[in-house]
Formats: structure tokens, sequence, C-alpha cells
């Protein structure tokens, strides 16, 4: 995708979403566009018309904090929303050296000591990196996705939108499509030139009408913490909270984990998972030591 015509479409998609009631400004009179007009966003961010307009255009580059700040609260931005409008800025346009550099994480093996530590934990535990390959998983972790693992490119993006178990797997799997396609295109502001997730995205909007849907939307998300919905095929539907953060030695990937509180339905599932989780191993271990 065009720098320029991201931060484009991403300024212009918020500007729609702000009513005048929002930001204080009478509506009054026939508005021809949704949302607040350019010259009432540089009005309240403190720029002037023609400055705000090249902005819109996708020449932000150079552009200092505190006007990215003010332009934010214009607009009314979340942080997640913020933080991505200063990662464009930060990435428009990209230099010689920039565009030569390769950023993607690819699919690779984690450290040994990564994975004893994975091994370790309690809870399931998963890998992944920007464009949402499973890299590693605990035991337990493996058996909560599952699902996901039994594909020949474990990858939580592609199944949500192209594996039809997805639909009975997730909760709330209209969520799921709209969080993912945020989560995408949060990331694709952070690293622009990373060729693997910009491939995903292109695959996903040629096979998924509903990545397509989700992906107009413009929404940008940073998902780190909250509480999911699973229908498990060996357990039934089990609820997770869930903790994401950066791996620390690894650049690039993050660790999510997931935990029940004790004593709930779906604590116990928790345990009938492990169980059948270690019980899979054992007989996978069995027959490799059986094989000639």
């Amino acid at each position: 995708m065009a720098a320029e015509n991201e931060v484009r479409d991403f300024l212009m998609a918020r500007r729609a979403a702000v009513t005048p009631e929002q930001a204080g400004i009478p509506g009054g009179g026939d508005r021809r566009v949704a949302g607040l007009r350019r010259e009432e966003v540089a009005l309240l961010a403190g720029v002037s018309l023609d400055y705000y307009t090249r902005l819109e255009r996708g020449r932000i580059h150079g552009a200092s904090e505190s006007v990215l700040d003010a332009i934010a609260d214009a607009l009314r931005m979340t942080d997640v929303e913020r933080a991505h409008l200063h990662d464009l800025a930060r990435r428009a346009p990209a230099t010689p050296a920039a565009r030569a550099r390769t950023t993607s994480m690819g699919r690779r093996e984690l450290r040994e000591s990564v994975q004893r530590v994975l091994d370790n934990m309690t809870v399931p535990a998963v890998v992944y990196n920007a464009q949402q390959d499973l890299i590693a998983a605990n035991l337990l972790g493996r058996a909560l996705f599952a699902p996901h693992f039994n594909t020949p490119r474990p990858n939580l993006a592609r199944f949500i939108f192209l594996d039809s178990r997805a639909r009975d797997f997730y909760g709330d799997w209209p969520l799921a499509c709209s969080l993912t396609a945020a989560m995408l295109r949060y990331e694709a502001g952070r690293d622009p030139l990373n060729t693997e997730l910009t491939a995903l995205i292109g695959e996903l909007a040629t096979r998924s009408a509903q990545f397509r849907l989700d992906w107009a939307d413009r929404d940008v998300h940073e998902h780190r913490t909250g509480t999911k919905v699973y229908r498990h095929p060996d357990v039934g539907e089990i609820e997770l909270d869930y903790d994401v953060f950066e791996l620390p030695g690894e650049p690039g990937l993050s660790i999510g984990t997931y935990t029940a509180a004790s004593g709930t339905p779906s604590a116990d599932k928790l345990i009938l998972l492990a169980s059948s989780a270690a019980t899979v191993h054992a007989d996978e271990l069995r027959k490799r030591q059986e094989s000639p």
C-alpha cells in the first residue's frame, strides 16, 4: 500500500467519524461531507488550512509531534489511533536505505531457552509475529488452538478469515474479524516495509469479502489484554482472559498467555485440555520411538 494513500485514507476516515457536535462546532446548514470539514480540523488543531490539507494528502513526513497530537485531539483519536498516526509520520516517506531493509520476521525457530520458558508455563501460551504466524506454543497453547495448528501454515488471521471452522471456534466471530483487520492495519503502519505482512493483507483482500469489509473501516487496534470466548471442539465453550506482551530478546515477536479464574467451569475445561494435550504428546513420542 502507498504510504501517502494510507495517510490520506486514515485521516479522511477519522475526520468523517467526528460530528460537529462532538467537536463543539454548531452543525448548521447543509454539509456536503460526513463529519468535519478540513477547515474545521485545521481550526481545532491550530494549523493553517493549507498545511492540514498537505498533511491529509499524505505529505506528513517532518510534521512535529505537537502538530500530530493537535490533529489527533481534533479528530478525537484513541491512544492506539494516535500512535498509528505517529507511526505513519515516522515511516513516510521511506529513505532509499530503508527501502532496501528487510523487516519481515518470517517463520523461524525460537531459541531453545525461550521454548523451555514456554514449556514451563502452566497456562496456554503461543508466540506469533506481526503477520500473526503462530511461531511456537507450549502443549496447552497448541491444544487450545488445535484447529489453527492443524493447517499447513498456522496463522491466526488466515484462519479467522479463510477457514470455515473459525465461525464456530470464535464465540464472537464478527468481532474477531474486525479486531484482526484493525491489528493488521496497526502493524502495517508500524512497519510498512514488512513484505510478508503486505502479502498477507493482499491475500486476505483477494480471498475474503469479510476482510474487505472490515479493512474498509480503517480502524487500528493494538490487542494487549481482554477476554475471549472459544468453542473448542474437544471441551466446548471456554472463556479465557488473555495478556500479550513483547517477547524479550526476540524482536518482532509477541507472546500471548490465556488464563481462567480458578473454580470456574473454564478452569476445569483447561484441566481437561491439559490432560488431552499430555495424552496426545505421549502418543506422538511413542510413535516416534517406534518408527524405524
